[in-house]
């Protein structure tokens, strides 16, 4: 084989598309306010185009009573016109203290991903937290992930014991790739945090601020830093993350917040 041959294969072999293994996988988690019967066909379609392009979604805030479960059938079908084919699974309602009650929800492209486990509350939180985390195990891309779906007790009411726990039952857990995606209430540079980093978790956001004001001051309509995507970065390389702006400018601000009162946060990794 001569010289110029050898470097035909070399460029060849170079312009081949790169394996399964290594194609991106995405995430989108997202604290919906009331995600309901309230919710009109017009939210709904504007959802769905939000959230039509990753390929696992996390919802937080799905209302426990009559509409929650309608209103993710309802966001999946309207998926399902956007050219992909969605499934979906709902958890049963958390075991909460009166009105803090609610469920969780995933959705799933079925030709990226595929189910490894049924999406379950983890029963053995009930007594430290007051929404247990809804876990779902998938494989996509030929690579396993346990998500957990987690949205915490107010601020006011210290999430930080829940979030203890939580670091608890990941450490406990570390033959698994877990990713906690959710609403935290809690900042990402609170001290509760430092446990799991030691295990060499990492958070997708840092600092970046998550929620929406009710009105814009000084041009400005983002609040608080805390939802957040927590990821084992030994277990998973990080290719983009952020945040969606469904907003983009104050004279849409009252509109949007219809939509939800935070924004989705991303995550793209294999």
């Amino acid at each position: 084989m001569t010289i110029r041959h050898l470097l035909l294969l070399i460029i060849i072999f170079l312009s081949l598309p790169l394996t399964t293994n290594a194609q991106e996988t995405s995430l989108v988690s997202w604290n919906i306010r009331d995600f309901g019967k309230t919710k009109s066909a017009e939210e709904i379609e504007n959802i769905a185009e939000i959230l039509r392009d990753y390929d696992i979604i996390a919802i937080q805030e799905v209302v426990a009573g009559y509409g929650g479960s309608q209103a993710v059938a309802r966001l999946a079908d309207e998926l399902n016109r956007k050219g992909s084919k969605w499934d979906y699974s709902i958890s049963y309602a958390t075991k909460s203290p009166k009105y803090k009650t609610e469920k969780y929800a995933f959705l799933w492209k079925t030709s990226k991903v595929k189910v490894i486990e049924k999406g379950a509350l983890i029963t053995e939180l009930e007594t430290c937290v007051y929404r247990e985390p809804y876990r779902m195990r998938f494989e996509a891309n030929g690579n396993f992930y346990t998500i957990l779906n987690y949205h915490s007790r107010k601020y006011s009411e210290h999430p930080e014991i829940e979030v203890n726990c939580i670091n608890d039952y990941i450490i406990s857990h570390q033959d698994e790739n877990i990713i906690l995606a959710g609403d935290f209430n809690l900042a990402i540079d609170h001290p509760v945090f430092n446990t799991i980093k030691e295990y060499n978790f990492e958070a997708c956001l840092n600092g970046n601020k998550t929620t929406l004001k009710q009105s814009c001051n000084d041009h400005s309509y983002l609040n608080h830093a805390i939802d957040n995507i927590i990821y084992d970065a030994l277990k998973n390389e990080l290719i983009d993350c952020g945040t969606i702006d469904f907003v983009q400018e104050c004279e849409q601000l009252e509109a949007m917040r219809m939509l939800s009162d935070h924004l989705p946060v991303y995550m793209k990794f294999h």
